[in-house]
């Protein structure tokens, strides 16, 4: 796969997804987009059981390439605009945010520095969100005149709930990584030197767990707002009986009564 905007690495039965345009603080591209996709593509075969997506230089992501918007409207007028933030859109909507969000395995983000616009929607689609104690979240489309895009009008009232997250968007005013996990918008924060081992080692357990139920449980999450209790029960039960088909069930319920520490292959 081509790596001109992103790196991408498997160690340790993790897929390292990192956003390398530093020069513009990882600003997004339609390009970097489909790198992604094609990283996410990847991450589906068995030798990757978890994610983690990061960010290279001082920033997570700070969002779109807003420069490129204004040249786009200078040489192609708004029209050729409209038509180019709805491929780039489009793009980190079907490539990228639905491909974490149905990736059968768990995501983390490393956020090491600003999470603005797009990049603050793209970490809302991890599963997970450890924070440099420098980390800054910004939604600042409204800075822009823009509406929120990257699934962040679905997940951000889902962490946090609709009054804070319309403020978010409203404000658009950076929130401190102490706050944002205060908001529960991230899981942890640590120290700015620490958070690349961290976030690995999260990524390492997860990958070492039982990736098969960690997958039917994020689908079952993110499908439990569309169900009422009775449907949701229902998805529980088959859920939970398929898992005795599994090896990863066998083994759990063997290691608990043997009173050791269980070794799960994800299948």
């Amino acid at each position: 796969m081509a790596e001109q905007y992103i790196k991408f690495e498997k160690m340790d039965g993790v897929g390292i997804i990192t956003l390398d345009r530093p020069e513009s603080r990882n600003a997004m591209t339609q390009k970097m987009m489909e790198e992604m996709g094609e990283a996410i593509e990847v991450c589906k075969g068995p030798d990757v059981r978890a994610v983690l997506l990061t960010g290279s230089g001082g920033a997570f992501c700070s969002g779109a390439d807003v420069k490129n918007f204004v040249e786009t409207l200078s040489t192609s007028g708004p029209e050729g605009l409209a038509d180019h933030i709805r491929t780039l859109a489009d793009t980190l909507h079907t490539k990228v945010v639905l491909g974490f969000r149905r990736l059968e395995k768990p995501v983390v983000a490393g956020i090491n520095g600003v999470a603005a616009g797009g990049g603050f929607s793209l970490m809302l689609g991890c599963d997970l969100r450890v924070a440099a104690n420098s980390a800054r979240f910004l939604m600042a489309y409204a800075n822009i005149g823009a509406t929120a895009d990257g699934g962040s009008t679905y997940l951000l009232p889902r962490l946090v709930g609709s009054g804070r997250a319309m403020e978010l968007y409203l404000a658009s005013q950076p929130v401190s990584a102490q706050a944002a996990l205060e908001m529960g918008l991230v899981n942890q924060v640590v120290a700015d030197d620490e958070l690349h081992r961290h976030a690995m080692e999260t990524a390492v357990r997860l990958a070492q767990g039982p990736t098969v139920a960690y997958g039917r449980v994020k689908a079952m999450f993110d499908q439990s707002w569309d169900l009422d209790i009775t449907a949701q029960l229902e998805t529980e039960t088959k859920a939970i009986a398929e898992s005795g088909l599994t090896s990863d069930f066998q083994e759990g319920i063997k290691a608990f009564t043997e009173r050791r520490q269980a070794r799960f292959e994800g299948k």
